[in-house]
This record gives C-alpha cells, structure tokens and sequence, in this order.
C-alpha cells in the first residue's frame, strides 16, 4: 500500500481524489514524482467533481459508473461520460487494468479483515486508529517483500 489513510465516512464516495492526493504525496516523499499512469477504483468513488479535477491533471481514471451486481445501467446514469467510462472499461486495455485491481486491491483487504482478524480498532481516536492501521498495512507490505521471490539470474 503506498497511501493508508482512513475516514469516519462508511461509503467511498467523496474520497477519490483525498487518497491520490495522498499517494502522490507518499510518492514524492521517496523521490518519486510521476503522475499516475491509470488510477483503478470501484463503483464506490464515482464522483463527477473529483473524477473531473483529476482528469484535468492528466491522470487517466477507470471506475465504472454501476456496481459489478447491476445488470443495467442506473436510472439517468446513461450518456455522456457514464456511457464514455463503460466503453473504456469494455476495452481489452480497460478490461485488463480493471481485472488487475480485483487481484492487487482486494487480497489486501482479505488478508487484514478475515486472515489477521481486523474487523474493529479497539483503540478510540482519530490519531490512534490511523496509528493503528498504518502498523497493519506496513506489516502487510512487509509480508509482500518477504514473499517476493526475484526471478533467478543465469550464472
């Protein structure tokens, strides 16, 4: 995870552009100023005015307008840039990079909530939570870099 960041609110909505902000400010504080090539969310950020400021700094964005249950488009969700983001995502390259989140973003949250038994901070406090879930997510890139096995060099 390169931003762990957390909030009060239980939807995502309204927190797409605060959680590249701070991945980009985390990027920068090793040396790293790229833009993003892609940003990859869920239905969940789907928020005109962010997805639009973003995009205005040239960060290119896949989130789909509808959640994978729905079948068909929302009531006055069709057109424009709903119609426009669902065609990208049905690219071979928007199909590929979306299907690349599903298997990089979600084992983490696998791996916290059920195989570490995170389901509620005991600690209370803004400061203390965040605390606290920093250590998780530093010790789940930890056991990435401990399982990453290099490829062998020919000698």
């Amino acid at each position: 995870m390169i931003a762990a960041e957390i909030n009060t609110d239980s939807p995502d909505f309204g927190h797409l552009e605060p959680m590249i902000t701070a991945a980009r400010r985390q990027l920068r504080q090793i040396g790293i100023f790229h833009k993003p090539e892609v940003v990859v969310a869920d239905a969940g950020y789907w928020h005109h005015e962010q997805m639009d400021h973003l995009a205005a700094q040239g960060i290119p964005l896949l989130i789909p307008p509808d959640a994978g249950k729905r079948k068909n488009a929302r009531p006055g969700w069709d057109g424009g840039r709903y119609t426009w983001m669902r065609y990208l995502l049905a690219t071979e390259n928007g199909h590929r990079l979306y299907r690349k989140r599903q298997v990089t973003v979600e084992p983490v949250f696998a791996q916290t909530v059920f195989n570490r038994k995170l389901t509620r901070f005991h600690r209370r406090g803004h400061a203390a939570v965040h605390s606290k879930w920093r250590l998780m997510t530093t010790g789940q890139n930890l056991l990435k870099l401990h399982s990453h096995r290099r490829a062998p060099t020919g000698t």
